[in-house]
């Protein structure tokens, strides 16, 4: 049962402090769980990023649960998904209590305008993290610019560059462990 509830708790710590969507929680989800709890790898963790992207739902979330899952299978996964909503729930019942009263005041609003600053840092952040950990030579470079340029550049929806971009990474792969 403790073990349930250091799931439950540590994502709960997670998902309070992390403003601005999945992006924003890596630095700590990697602190949490990659350095202070072993419970995963640097490359575990980009890897259910990646599968969180291309599955339904919260990115956040979803990290949570193969997390989870990991860690104690089924309960385990309820008990982090659980935990990285919980917080949230709180938060956002007690702001619409009173999100409508305080919106008006300047100081909110400059508040909010900071607020948005440090999520983008922490976007920043991830991006470069996750660049570091996910371009490793030419050849995962050429894929990460293409996927740059078709979505910076272009309507295209991110599902099929995500798709493509796994068939081109087994492909890649699959043509490294032939040599």
């Amino acid at each position: 049962m403790k073990e349930y509830l250091d799931l439950f708790l540590i994502f709960a710590r997670i998902g309070a402090v992390t403003f601005g969507g999945g992006y924003a929680m890596l630095p700590i989800l990697q602190k949490e769980i990659v350095q202070s709890r072993g419970w995963a790898s640097d490359e575990e963790i980009m890897d259910y990023y990646a599968i969180s992207q291309c599955t339904p739902g919260i990115i956040a979330v979803n990290t949570a649960i193969f997390i989870g899952y990991k860690c104690k299978k089924e309960f385990g996964a309820i008990a982090a998904a659980l935990g990285m909503v919980f917080p949230s729930i709180v938060i956002i019942l007690i702001i619409a209590m009173f999100l409508s009263n305080i919106m008006a005041y300047p100081m909110v609003q400059m508040a909010f305008s900071g607020v948005r600053i440090a999520v983008g840092v922490l976007v920043v952040h991830a991006t470069v993290t996750l660049y570091k950990k996910g371009v490793v030579d030419l050849a995962t470079f050429i894929i990460f610019a293409l996927v740059f340029l078709v979505l910076m550049f272009t309507s295209i929806s991110p599902i099929p560059v995500v798709v493509t971009s796994a068939i081109l990474g087994i492909l890649l792969h699959s043509r490294k462990d032939k040599q």
